[in-house]
């Protein structure tokens, strides 16, 4: 059987390689899709990838996810420090989950230090820029074999 990853992506993470360059580097998401769409490839697994600025949107994503996907990674964005109803929606799915930010959240502002998404995941890879994404895929050897 060939896993399908649902890889969700949060507000303004469409503005990548554009936005705040110093922060989240020059990567665009497609470019991050490229990459994980090789990485995944490696596996034999497939990936469903996503980007929302709309709560809402992300919500029925991860919903639908529950029942036709075999995990998911996720990087909400600013949703990450805000969103209950993200969190209640992964808690809801029972499959792994992991949670990706490309900047190091413990090294920026205050409020970016705690997460709603973490409590949810099974782990958390923060600061590795674009590669944080294909670490998520590396992690998930192990839980999907």
């Amino acid at each position: 059987m060939t896993a399908l990853i649902l890889v969700l992506n949060g507000p303004n993470l469409n503005l990548l390689g554009t936005r705040e360059p110093e922060i989240y580097g020059k990567t665009t998401l497609d470019d991050i899709h490229l990459l994980m769409n090789k990485s995944a490839a490696a596996h034999g697994w497939r990936l469903d990838f996503r980007q929302s600025n709309h709560e809402g949107e992300l919500v029925d994503w991860i919903q639908w996810g529950r029942e036709n996907t075999d995990a998911i990674i996720i990087n909400a964005g600013a949703y990450t420090h805000t969103s209950v109803a993200i969190l209640d929606a992964l808690r809801a799915v029972d499959k792994p989950i992991i949670e990706v930010h490309l900047s190091n959240l413990f090294q920026r502002e205050t409020f970016r230090h705690h997460s709603y998404i973490t409590p949810a995941a099974l782990g958390l890879i923060c600061g590795f820029g674009a590669r944080g994404y294909v670490l998520a895929l590396e992690a998930l050897t192990d839980v999907l074999s």
